[in-house]
């Protein structure tokens, strides 16, 4: 590139910025009018989901989208053809019935096995770590901004920092720093961290949106009061909240710093959705309460006991003909995984510590909701691309 393409371009970058910016102001301005006092959004917004407050971490943490897209793929697919190459060299069919131990051994110590398994772990751990950094760095403002926000509706935040909650809450699933209740800012770092597991594909919730517009009914058309189990920052909750305007919608979750999240963007988007930092195992709710019953995949990160009290909860709150449907991921008519997708369902657990992840595909959640009582279809259409259907209902005479 010579003198005069570069000085052309840097004098377009510099109108580019320079517009920007004049857009930034604009925006901000437009925020005040609309945002409740204390809120934040210094540099605007992508639709529901707040720009970081730096060009810089911005930027790092698209970059860092980006290199994510390619390790699930090229490289992922690169990786998947070397185990099927080393299952070949030892005269193993590629579709063998190999337990996990067994492709883990066979596969663990190769060189573009283990790039690929490096790659998609320090992506991880790089991105976390920008976000902490920048929440810890200005704790200050963003604490000012739920503090400015706790107490205002028009749905209510209810906290229980004095609670004593299971072990299995505690645990930095998808080594997210300090888990979901270990930092104040869980809920931050969640929201920006997870729309960079789904690549971009969920910043104005897409997917919660979209499941749900397909969250069926009960078969009388009520859907009047409406619990999402383990809400996270919400996104499932407030996405219900807008398809049924007129209902009582509750989110709980034991991460209290989800929830005063949650809240935050509750408020900002003047949603009427109520956040308690609750167990899934014990609500507080009276019997047969709800129309509808939810959680957004949970499960996959509750241990087997938790799981069990989730559901049997899940029967006493759900009232007679009430839907309940925890949406996670597909258990019945999943395909064989190849050797190396035994390997990686491994390290996602051992590395990214998904904790209860194998023991979630192994447990038998199907069984044991009918066992709750409940009538389950799994013939349903999926609420998601690639989920698994758990659409039960609780007979009329219960």
């Amino acid at each position: 590139m010579d003198r005069r393409t570069l000085m052309g371009a840097s004098a377009a970058v510099t109108a580019v910025v320079s517009s920007f910016f004049t857009g930034r102001k604009a925006y901000a301005k437009t925020d005040a009018k609309v945002m409740p006092a204390g809120t934040l959004a210094p540099r605007g917004r992508f639709g529901r989901m707040e720009r970081l407050a730096t060009l810089d971490l911005e930027s790092r943490q698209d970059f860092l989208m980006s290199f994510r897209t390619w390790a699930n793929t090229d490289l992922s697919r690169a990786a998947n053809m070397r185990g099927d190459a080393i299952l070949a060299a030892k005269g193993i069919p590629k579709d063998a019935d190999l337990k996990r131990e067994e492709a883990v051994a066979l596969l663990q110590d190769d060189p573009l096995i283990q790039t690929s398994t490096r790659a998609w772990i320090s992506c991880q751990q790089l991105s976390w770590n920008g976000l902490k950094e920048e929440f810890d760095d200005n704790a200050d403002k963003y604490l000012s901004e739920m503090e400015a926000t706790d107490k205002m509706g028009p749905g209510k935040l209810e906290l229980n920092p004095n609670a004593i909650f299971p072990d299995y809450v505690k645990h930095e699933i998808h080594i997210q720093p300090g888990g979901y209740v270990g930092s104040e800012f869980a809920g931050h770092m969640y929201h920006y961290g997870t729309n960079g597991f789904y690549t971009g594909r969920n910043t104005n919730d897409e997917l919660h949106v979209g499941a749900a517009s397909r969250m069926p009914i009960p078969k009388d058309g009520k859907a009047l009061r409406i619990l999402d189990v383990g809400c996270g920052i919400g996104q499932l909750a407030m996405a219900l909240k807008e398809r049924f305007p007129d209902a009582e919608v509750w989110g709980i979750d034991a991460g209290g710093p989800m929830i005063r999240y949650a809240h935050l963007r509750a408020v900002e988007r003047g949603l009427d959705v109520n956040f308690a930092q609750r167990l899934g195992e014990d609500t507080k709710f009276p019997d047969n309460y709800f129309d509808i019953v939810t959680s957004y995949i949970m499960f996959h990160e509750v241990n087997p006991e938790g799981t069990a009290g989730h559901v049997k909860e899940a029967m006493r709150i759900v009232r007679p003909g009430g839907i309940y449907y925890p949406l996670d991921f597909k258990l019945t008519g999943v395909q064989r995984r190849t050797a190396y997708g035994q390997y990686r369902s491994w390290w996602d657990h051992r590395w990214n510590n998904e904790v209860w992840s194998l023991k979630f595909r192994a447990n038998g959640l199907p069984d044991m909701i009918r066992k709750a009582g409940f009538d389950l279809n799994e013939q349903e259409p999926e609420l998601l691309r690639g989920f698994g259907v758990l659409n039960a209902t609780k007979p009329a005479t219960s």
